[in-house]
């Protein structure tokens, strides 16, 4: 099965808000992190899922992208709005 390939727009619907899944983009890959008990409600630390966190997972996190191969890929990141 084909990933999806989300624009910055569609990936912000994804926040975990409202019933919706949270997914985040990290180097371009879209992740489910919704079954993450660190992405309670969509949040993680201050952040919010919906975003291309890439930057801040290399500048601010302790555990850097060791948790990813943990998550579920669910896409790829467009370089479109």
């Amino acid at each position: 099965m084909a990933q999806k390939v989300f624009t910055r727009d569609e990936l912000r619907k994804y926040n975990g808000k409202d019933g919706n899944p949270a997914y985040v983009a990290i180097d371009g890959i879209v992740y489910d992190v919704s079954n993450s008990p660190a992405w309670h409600d969509g949040e993680h630390h201050g952040h919010q899922a919906g975003y291309d966190l890439t930057d801040v997972l290399y500048k601010d996190s302790p555990h850097k992208d060791r948790v990813l191969a943990k998550l579920p890929k669910v896409g790829t990141l467009s370089d479109e709005n």
